[in-house]
């Protein structure tokens, strides 16, 4: 199990924009999702990676991505931007069996829901999920996919308002379970990669049993 130690912040960024700048001064690392879970049907590995630092107000969320092509046909929060280029964070207590899916594309999408499974997802609120601020390199506009290496970055500041269905945690000390993923299920190369392992046979990142740590550094 992959653990890794969140850097605390002073507060929570007013704009996404500046949460780049912010990691760099608290030297934050970026950490890959690297792990290729189905490489006999999905071996494609693009470059992805993610860091991220916390506050008691929320959490504040960086990912970078080189890949072979990109697609961002989904411009409303809600829409289907797992098939899109895509970056993810599940996210639960340790202490509980219900987690959040934070699921965002290249423009800045985003898609979330709460449940204990895959199954009967308690989708979020649009005009929760509208709290949430997000920066993308590629800008906010949709556009079908590019065939071609294309790198991008996305950045979020996930108020803790936004956790309607369990607050989470976010105190120091604090041990939070979590999964990070790269998918882009309709591109012209299908991808499914993941920070922690996950061992079943077929693309699931609905699968908390395999969530890796974090731990809240003060």
């Amino acid at each position: 199990m992959n653990t890794l130690s969140v850097a605390r912040m002073a507060a929570l960024p007013s704009a996404a924009v500046d949460v780049p700048q912010i990691l760099d001064t608290l030297n934050v690392p970026f950490s890959p999702i690297a792990i290729a879970n189905w490489p006999a049907e999905y071996p494609y590995t693009p470059k992805a990676e993610f860091r991220l630092a916390w506050c008691e107000e929320g959490l504040a969320i960086n990912y970078r991505v080189t890949e072979q092509s990109a697609r961002a046909r989904y411009g409303n929060d809600g829409g289907q931007v797992w098939t899109d280029s895509c970056v993810e964070c599940f996210l639960r207590n340790a202490d509980n069996d219900i987690y959040y899916n934070l699921e965002c594309n290249c423009i800045g999408t985003i898609l979330m829901g709460s449940g204990d499974s895959r199954h009967d997802r308690v989708p979020g609120d649009l005009s929760v999920l509208a709290k949430v601020d997000r920066w993308a390199s590629l800008g906010r506009e949709p556009f079908e996919e590019r065939k071609e290496e294309t790198t991008w970055e996305v950045a979020l500041v996930v108020p803790a308002e936004v956790f309607q269905a369990f607050p989470i945690k976010l105190e120091a000390g604090a041990t939070l379970r979590a999964n990070f993923y790269k998918c882009g299920d309709e591109l012209q190369v299908p991808h499914f990669l993941s920070w922690n392992p996950i061992e079943v046979e077929t693309p699931d990142f609905h699968r908390p049993e395999f969530f890796g740590e974090l731990v809240l550094n003060d």
